[in-house]
């Protein structure tokens, strides 16, 4: 049966129902199995405005200094996982909260400018396949931990890669739109390495939407086939996505 690793762009969680109808969707497709992977950025900007914090981003990762940790930790293992696993459970599944530990990552520090954002490493047994075995459905939120005890804020998109390759599954990265845009604002159907360096440098791929299609590009060239960033506004894509369908932006390596 084959695996499909599933990156959940955070801001699902703002739009009413619209997580559960995903999950119901997962459902309906018996032929494979699922691992969610999930980013919260928008929970996170609210915990921390509430703490009195002020949020940075650095080309598209959040800076995260050890003082920010507890409510970034508690923003996306906490509460965003627990109300996806809540629209899960809804929808029929058994999911299971994990964060990337669990899933057999173990996380160092990415630059030192970046406080505790992590990077990802193998190292560690992952549950995950005996997890798939009984049937459930692991949501993972992407808070890692080092050799050292210490917590990490992963990138999801960068996450969803590396479990991806861990599983030797296939991925997709939903978003809240539908394709990657060029300079016109139009969908891109496909993209390879050179079009990603020129919409790049031109600016016309920037900001999170820039690590989520560098970070495409790397898993489809650890995969050896193409990856999708597509749309979880239309859970009907990911059933065309599934059959073999061409939907959203296809980064081929």
């Amino acid at each position: 049966m084959q695996t499909w690793v599933i990156k959940l762009g955070g801001a699902v969680l703002n739009t009413e129902n619209a997580a559960k109808a995903l999950f119901e969707v997962l459902a309906s497709q018996t032929q494979a199995q699922f691992v969610i992977v999930h980013g919260g950025g928008a929970l996170v900007d609210s915990w921390l405005k509430e703490a009195g914090f002020a949020s940075a981003k650095h080309q598209g990762l959040r800076i995260s200094p050890k003082e920010q940790m507890p409510y970034i930790v508690g923003a996306l293992a906490g509460c965003a996982n627990k109300q996806l696993m809540s629209q899960a459970i809804v929808a029929g599944h058994k999911p299971v909260g994990l964060s990337l530990y669990e899933a057999g990552i173990i996380s160092s520090q990415k630059l030192k400018a970046l406080g505790q954002v992590g990077q990802c490493d193998s190292g560690v047994q992952s549950v995950i396949p005996e997890l798939l075995k009984l049937g459930r459905l692991p949501l993972i939120s992407s808070i890692g931990f080092g050799d050292d005890g210490l917590w990490y804020n992963v990138n999801a998109d960068e996450a969803a890669a590396a479990i991806a390759k861990e599983l030797d599954a296939e991925i997709i990265f939903m978003t809240d739109v539908a394709a990657v845009l060029d300079a016109n604002k139009q969908p891109l159907h496909q993209l390879d390495t050179n079009q990603i360096n020129t919409l790049i440098a031109e600016g016309v791929i920037l900001g999170g939407m820039e690590v989520k299609v560098k970070t495409s590009l790397l898993a489809a060239q650890h995969l050896r086939r193409g990856v999708y960033i597509s749309s979880w506004q239309k859970p009907e894509n990911l059933v065309a996505l599934l059959a073999g369908e061409h939907v959203g932006t296809k980064i081929t390596p």
